[in-house]
C-alpha cells in the first residue's frame, strides 16, 4: 500500500498511520471493553497543525475575503477533467443532451421537452414494484477478507455497457453482483479515512486522463476534521455495501437478504407480494427484473439511469434506533464526466435526508468521490438529546425492537452488550425525536437535481419501541401501526413506501432531463417507485403508507377516490363511462418522517388549514413540496369499500413552469376529464396542449379480501379535538410548544437568524441566492460559513453535557412568485409561525425539516421555527429543495462549532489526486445571527397543542431538538 503522500505532510503521515493503526487494533480485538466497560471517550479537540484538516483562522478582511471567492474557480472544478491536462466545467456533462437548448420548443408544459412516448403501455397494467432490502451484515475485523476486489470498468454489450470505450462503461454487472454479495468490508472501516489503500481504477482512470493520478481508495477528506465522531462510542456493528452504477438487469442479488425472505407475512407464497412485480418468473425474487418503467417500454441504458446497486426493484434500508449502521458506498460510474446521455455527473456525495448524524456521514456538497473508490458513511441511529435527556437509558419510550435472545450492544448507563427479554432494550436520548421514514440522495454541488433525478435516491425506515413495525405488541409504548405481525419488527405487509415523481424520456425511451432551465424541471409522467401508472393490491384492512415526493420541482397534492359503478359517486365519471366517484378519507399520521402528535383525520370532519372549508381536505392531502413525506393511514375495510373495489390516487396540482405550483383543478374536473392534456403534433415534434400532463390519475390500488384479524392502531383514537369529541390519545408530543410560556420564555433568549431565498445579486447562470442576517445575496460557495451555532458544553466522561444550542430561523421568500421548499440539514425544526399566523393542523403537532414558502395558500411568505443543535460538529447545508435552484446555487453551508470553537473548518477540495484543504471565510454574522427576537407570542386558539410536550416527555421541555 502507498501512502498519498501529496495531500499530508510528514507529521500528518506519522499521525494518520499511528491514528488509522490504533483504530484497526481496537477493533481487531473486537471491541472487548465493550463487553464490560464504556468505550473510550472519542477525542474532540481540533485538529493539530499538521493535521491536513487543521482548522485556520477567519481572514483578517472577511468582506474582502468574500468578494475573493467570487472570483475563484468554482470547488468542485476537480469532477470535470479531461484527457491531456484540459479541465472541463459545469457545462461538459451535458455535452450529449439529446434536446439542447437550441432544439427545445417554448412551450411550458412540460419544461421545454416534447411528450414523452408511452409506446403502447396501457394504464394499470403492471403491479408496482415494492422496494427492494438493501440487508446488512454483522460488522466483524474477525471475518476473513473478501477475496474478490471492487471489479474495474470493462468493455461490454449494451444496454448495461458500452461496447467500444472503457471510459464510458462500467463493470460486468456479473462481476459488480459478485462483488456485493461478499458480506465482509475489505479493508475493515477505519475512524481516519483510509488514504493508505489505491483507487482500484487507476490504470482506466490514467488511460483516459493521458496521466498519472494517485488518489486513494476512500473519498472521505483526510485527518481528524472528517474522522467518523464518536466512533468508538458509536460503533457501527452492522454494515453493508453498495454501489452507484449503470441500470443493468436484477440477479436476484439481495433475495436471501430481505428480513421477510419471501416467507413469512404477504411475501410468503400465496401472500399479495410473493411475486415482485406480477411475471411468473418473479416468484420470491428479484431475479431477472430489468430497469425498465413498464414491460412496454424500452430498458434504460446504462448512462440514462444510475442506481443503487444498478438495478430495479429501487432500495430499502431498515436500520433500529440505538444501532449504528455503516454504508461503503462505491461508485461505480463512468470515468468519462460526459458519459450520461447529457445529464448527471460521475462524482457523487450521499445525504441521509434527515439523520440526526456527524457531519463527515452527512453528504456534504464538497465532500464528493470518484469513480473507483468508496465513501464510508457511518450513521450513529441514535436519538437526539442522547447527551442531555434520559441519559441513563430508563425511558421504555427511548428504545428499540429486538427479537428474543438477540444479543445487541448498547451505550447506556452501563454500555455493553445486552440481551433481548421483553421485545425491546432501552437506549438514551429523548423519544420525542424519534424519526420514522427518511431517504438517502446525492447532493452533488451543481449537480444534485441531475444525479436524484437520475437515479440516486432511496428510502430508509427507523424502527423504534414506539414504531416498532409489528402491530399485535401491545405493551403500553408500541403505537401499534399497520406493519403485519410475522417478524418480531419490521414487518412491511401492510406498511408500503411510495416514492412519486415525475420524470421525462426522449423519443427512444431513453430518461431525459433538461439541465438547461434554472427554474425547475418538469417531467411529463408521475412515475410510482419508478413505475408508470402501475396498480397495488391491497387487504380490506388499515395500511401505513409512506409518501416521499422524489421530484426534483414538481408540488403535488394528492386525492384518493374509489370507483362506483353507475352515477351515484359524489363525482361523475368521463362522459358515458358508467362510472363515478367518492372519496377516500385517511389520517396523516407523520410529516417529513416524524410522528406527529396528533392523527390528523383528512375527512371533512375538521378545518384543518383554518379558512372556513372543510371540503378542500377532505380526502385531499395538503401539497407536498419537494422532498417532503407524508405518512397515512389508510383503512380499505370503511367507508363503503370492500374486495375488489378500485381505488385512485390523484394528483390534482397544476405547473405551469417550474416557478412554483399553478393552481389546484378541482377535483371533479379531473375524474370527469374535463381537465384532460393531450398530445399534438407538431413542427417540434409531440407536444401537450390543454394543461400539464402531470395532473391526473396515477396510481389504481386493487382491493382484496382479508381473512385475518386487523390490530393495528385505530387512528381515529388518536385524533386531535373536534366539535363535540374531546382530544384523542398522544402518539409522539413535541419536545417544545410554541404556545407554552415557559417555552416562550426561553425562545425569547434564543438566537435568531434569518435566511431571505431569492434572485438578488444573482447572474444569469447562477440567478439563485440567500441573503443571510440581513447581509447581500450570495451564491453557494462551500468555502463561504453563513452561520455557526456552537455546541452548548464539552465532553464529560459520560459524553457530552449540555440540552443543544437553541435557535430559532426564520426563512423568508424573496418575493417575485417563486416557491422554495427549504431544507435544514441534521435537525428538525417545531415551526412557531408561518406567515406570521399559527401553523395548520398538519404542521401544529410534528417536526418539519422541509419548509415550504412562496404564495399558495398552504405556504406563506416565511416560516419561522425553533431549532436546537446537539451532539456533533461540523459541516451542513441548508437549502432549497427545488433542486434546480439549489444547483443554481441557492444553497449555503453552516457549521456545527465545538464550544468555545475561535478558528474555522477548512473546506475539502477533492480531485482524481485526492483532497486538499483551503481555508474557509464566513460571514460576519455567523455566529451572532441578526440579532432579532422571535415574533413569537401566546395564542389562545391553539386547541389540542398546548403545552403537552411538557408533561408527556422525559426530562425538560428545552431539552428538546425541535
Amino acid at each position: 500500500m502507498k501512502l498519498d503522500t501529496g495531500r499530508l505532510n510528514p507529521g500528518a503521515l506519522s499521525k494518520t498511520r499511528l491514528a488509522l493503526s490504533i483504530s484497526a487494533a481496537v477493533i481487531m480485538l473486537g471491541l472487548g471493553f465493550s463487553q464490560t466497560q464504556a468505550a473510550p471517550l472519542d477525542n474532540t479537540d481540533p485538529p493539530p497543525p499538521t493535521d491536513p484538516s487543521a482548522f485556520t483562522n477567519q481572514p483578517a478582511d472577511p468582506n474582502a475575503a468574500l468578494r475573493d471567492l467570487l472570483k475563484l474557480p468554482r470547488a468542485n472544478v476537480g469532477a470535470f477533467d479531461l484527457p491531456n491536462g484540459v479541465v472541463g466545467n459545469r457545462k461538459t456533462p451535458l455535452a450529449d443532451n439529446v434536446l439542447p437548448p437550441n432544439l427545445q420548443t417554448s412551450f411550458n408544459i412540460p419544461t421545454n421537452g416534447n411528450a414523452s412516448p408511452v409506446f403502447g403501455a396501457q394504464p394499470f397494467t403492471q403491479k408496482l414494484e415494492l422496494f427492494e432490502e438493501f440487508g446488512s451484515n454483522k460488522l466483524n475485523a474477525a471475518d476473513p477478507p473478501s477475496p474478490v476486489p471492487f471489479p474495474v470498468p470493462t468493455v461490454g454489450p449494451a444496454p448495461a455497457q458500452d461496447p467500444l470505450k472503457v471510459a464510458r462503461s462500467g463493470p460486468s454487472p456479473a462481476a459488480l453482483d459478485a462483488f456485493l454479495r461478499q458480506p465482509a468490508l475489505t479493508p475493515f472501516p477505519t475512524e481516519f479515512s483510509n488514504v493508505l489503500d489505491r483507487n482500484p481504477w487507476k490504470a482506466q482512470i490514467e488511460d483516459f486522463l493521458n496521466r498519472r493520478v494517485d488518489s486513494p481508495a476512500e473519498g472521505r477528506p483526510p485527518g481528524k476534521g472528517w474522522s467518523h465522531q464518536r466512533f468508538n462510542e458509536f460503533f457501527p456493528r452492522d454494515a453493508f455495501k453498495t454501489v452507484q452504477a449503470g441500470a443493468h438487469v436484477n440477479s436476484g442479488l439481495r433475495d436471501r437478504m430481505q428480513r421477510h425472505n419471501y416467507a413469512v407475512g404477504e411475501f410468503a407464497p400465496g401472500g399479495l407480494y410473493h411475486n415482485t412485480n406480477g411475471n411468473p418468473a418473479n416468484e420470491g425474487t428479484t431475479k431477472g427484473i430489468q430497469v425498465q418503467f413498464h414491460p412496454n417500454l424500452p430498458v434504460q441504458d446504462h448512462n440514462a439511469l444510475w442506481t443503487f446497486d444498478g438495478t430495479f426493484p429501487p432500495k430499502l434500508l431498515q436500520v433500529r434506533y440505538g444501532q449504528a449502521m455503516l454504508m461503503r458506498h462505491y461508485d461505480a460510474l463512468p470515468i468519462d464526466p460526459s458519459a450520461n446521455r447529457g445529464f448527471g455527473l460521475h462524482t457523487i456525495t450521499t445525504h441521509e435526508h434527515n439523520g440526526h448524524s456527524p457531519a463527515e456521514s452527512d453528504g456534504f456538497t464538497n465532500a464528493f468521490f470518484f469513480p473507483g473508490q468508496y465513501y464510508d458513511y457511518r450513521w450513529p441511529i441514535q436519538l437526539a438529546g442522547y447527551d442531555s435527556i434520559n441519559t441513563s437509558a430508563q425511558d421504555p419510550r427511548a428504545a428499540f425492537p429486538c427479537d428474543p435472545g438477540e444479543k445487541l450492544f448498547v451505550n447506556d448507563a452501563a454500555p455493553g452488550f445486552k440481551t433481548c427479554n421483553n421485545g425491546t432494550i432501552k437506549i438514551r436520548g429523548d423519544w420525542r425525536e424519534t424519526m420514522s421514514s427518511h431517504w438517502f440522495h446525492d447532493h452533488m454541488l451543481d449537480f444534485t437535481a441531475q444525479n436524484v433525478y437520475k437515479g440516486n435516491a432511496t428510502v430508509m425506515n427507523y424502527y423504534s419501541a414506539v414504531d416498532r413495525g409489528n402491530e399485535t405488541v401491545d405493551d403500553g409504548v408500541n403505537l401499534r401501526l399497520p406493519s403485519g405481525s410475522a417478524l418480531g419488527w419490521g414487518n412491511r405487509d401492510y406498511d408500503i413506501n411510495l416514492t412519486i415523481a415525475d420524470k421525462a424520456w426522449d423519443q427512444a425511451g431513453q430518461l431525459w432531463f433538461n439541465p438547461f432551465n434554472t427554474d425547475g424541471f418538469l417531467g411529463d409522467q408521475v412515475l410510482t417507485n419508478w413505475e408508470y401508472k402501475p396498480f397495488l393490491d391491497v387487504r380490506a384492512r388499515r395500511y401505513r403508507l409512506r409518501i416521499l415526493n422524489g421530484s426534483v420541482s414538481r408540488y403535488f397534492k394528492l386525492a384518493l377516490v374509489r370507483q362506483v359503478n353507475g352515477n351515484g359517486g359524489e363525482f361523475p365519471g368521463p362522459k358515458n363511462s358508467g362510472v363515478s366517484y367518492n372519496r377516500v378519507p385517511f389520517h396523516m399520521i407523520a410529516n417529513d418522517g416524524n410522528i406527529m402528535e396528533h392523527a390528523v383525520p383528512f375527512d371533512g370532519s375538521l378545518d384543518l388549514d383554518g379558512d372556513g372549508d372543510r371540503q378542500d381536505n377532505n380526502a385531499i392531502l395538503p401539497m407536498l413540496g419537494v422532498a417532503e413525506r407524508y405518512d397515512l393511514v389508510v383503512d380499505f375495510a370503511k367507508n363503503g369499500i370492500k374486495p375488489g373495489d378500485r381505488i385512485f390516487f390523484v394528483n390534482i396540482e397544476e405547473h405551469e413552469n417550474g416557478k412554483r405550483p399553478n393552481r389546484d383543478i378541482p377535483l371533479a374536473d379531473v375524474l370527469s376529464e374535463r381537465y384532460l392534456p393531450v398530445v399534438r403534433q407538431t413542427s417540434h415534434g409531440p407536444q401537450w396542449i390543454n394543461g400539464d400532463p402531470g395532473v391526473g390519475v396515477f396510481m389504481q390500488v386493487n382491493v382484496k379480501p382479508y381473512t385475518g384479524q386487523d390490530v393495528s392502531m385505530n387512528p381515529v383514537d388518536f385524533e386531535p379535538a373536534k366539535p363535540g369529541k374531546p382530544e384523542g390519545r398522544f402518539m409522539i408530543p413535541l419536545p417544545l410548544h410554541r404556545d407554552d410560556p415557559a417555552d416562550i420564555a426561553r425562545l425569547a433568549q434564543a438566537r435568531h437568524r434569518t435566511f431571505i431565498f431569492g434572485r438578488s445579486d444573482g447572474t444569469d447562470f447562477a440567478p439563485w441566492t440567500i441573503k443571510t442576517d440581513g447581509g447581500p445575496g450570495f451564491n453557494m460557495d462551500p468555502r463561504r460559513i453563513s452561520a455557526a451555532p456552537q455546541l452548548a458544553t464539552g465532553p464529560t466522561p459520560a459524553g457530552f453535557k449540555g440540552e443543544g444550542t437553541l435557535e430559532v430561523w426564520k426563512v423568508q421568500n424573496g418575493g417575485n412568485g417563486w416557491d422554495h421548499p427549504v431544507h435544514v440539514h441534521f435537525e428538525e425544526g417545531v415551526i412557531l409561525t408561518r406567515g406570521g399566523k399559527t401553523p395548520p393542523e398538519w404542521e401544529k403537532g410534528a417536526r418539519k425539516d422541509i419548509y415550504r414558502i412562496g404564495p399558495d395558500p398552504d405556504s406563506g411568505d416565511n416560516v419561522e421555527m425553533a431549532i436546537r443543535i446537539r451532539e456533533f460538529a461540523g459541516t451542513y447545508m441548508e437549502h432549497c429543495h427545488n433542486t434546480q435552484h439549489e444547483d443554481t446555487s441557492m444553497l449555503l453551508r453552516w457549521d456545527s462549532e465545538h464550544p468555545g470553537q475561535i478558528q474555522l473548518m477548512p473546506t475539502p477540495l477533492p480531485s482524481w489526486d485526492g483532497v486538499k484543504f483551503v481555508g474557509s471565510v464566513a460571514l460576519p454574522t455567523f455566529r451572532t445571527g441578526d440579532g432579532v427576537g422571535p415574533q413569537v407570542k401566546v395564542n389562545n386558539d391553539q386547541g389540542s397543542s398546548s403545552g403537552s410536550g411538557s408533561s408527556s416527555g422525559s426530562g425538560s421541555v428545552s431539552g428538546g431538538k425541535g
